[in-house]
């Protein structure tokens, strides 16, 4: 069985509590079937960092991006973000899209006009694009209906079902994360149920959103599995099952198939 954290941030995960070294953290999430590593970018500042550990460990991918909650730090233009996605070890631009719950609605439009950018740049690399979206789930599907958004994922999900259909009617996948283990997510559970498993990856989002049982102590990617071992609850599939598909789901989306010589996938 193989699990992949589609979403974390290794370059910001606290190492002390998992071994102390990037090689213990991830050699800790092998025990739990966690093999394979999304390092998602959230601002350009810190993207070097981010791009080493990918280079350096053949199991870890990489994007690049901003997020919308970035204020101070450089804001790419689609022809920067092009460039720095003409690399074997980015697979997707991001993590981008729209917060209102940081940021007031009335006063960001350059939250918006950031995105936009992004989908320009998903669309021409090819390469998909991570969303995160918090209080601005009208405003995040009508852009990308507007950018004709080709491809991505809907991060660490926390919407109701109608926005989750309107992403996948776009062709994007819904990611789950920690939160559906917790106590007060019944309503995310409802979600979760009915999501086609062909559509369906899951993620930590570490060193934030630590599920049960660990919650409220540091994150790691090796937790994946207590995602996909909810998700297998709730949808009464085995963890197997879980894991098989949102492997192949994982592969499917970021075209791995055609990184394999440069990054070896595991069997």
């Amino acid at each position: 069985m193989q699990i992949i954290d589609s979403h974390c941030h290794l370059d910001r995960v606290d190492l002390s509590a998992f071994g102390g070294s990037m090689e213990s953290l991830l050699a800790h999430a092998k025990t739990l079937s966690v093999e394979e590593f999304l390092c998602v970018c959230i601002d350009l500042e810190h993207f070097d960092d981010v791009l080493a550990i990918a280079q350096k460990h053949p199991e870890v991918y990489a994007s690049v991006g901003v997020h919308p909650c970035e204020l101070d730090g450089k804001d790419p233009s689609v022809e920067e973000l092009l460039t720095l996605a003409d690399d074997d070890n980015i697979i997707a631009i991001g993590e981008t899209g729209l917060d209102y719950f940081h940021v007031q609605k009335d006063g960001a439009d350059w939250q918006r006009e950031r995105f936009r950018r992004h989908i320009a740049a998903s669309n021409q690399s090819g390469k998909p694009m991570i969303i995160h979206t918090r209080n601005a789930k009208a405003d995040t599907i009508a852009i990308m209906r507007e950018e004709k958004a080709e491809k991505g994922v809907m991060h660490c999900f926390s919407e109701d079902w109608e926005t989750a259909k309107a992403a996948m009617d776009l062709g994007f996948y819904i990611s789950f994360s920690g939160i559906v283990t917790f106590k007060n997510a019944e309503d995310l559970r409802e979600v979760a149920k009915k999501v086609p498993l062909d559509r369906i990856l899951v993620e930590t989002d570490s060193p934030y959103l630590t599920p049960v049982p660990y919650r409220g102590k540091p994150n790691s990617p090796a937790y994946t599995y207590y995602v996909a071992e909810k998700m297998a609850e709730i949808r009464g599939e085995t963890i197997e099952t879980i894991a098989n598909a949102t492997t192949h789901n994982f592969n499917t989306l970021f075209n791995l198939a055609l990184n394999l010589e440069a990054k070896p996938l595991k069997n």
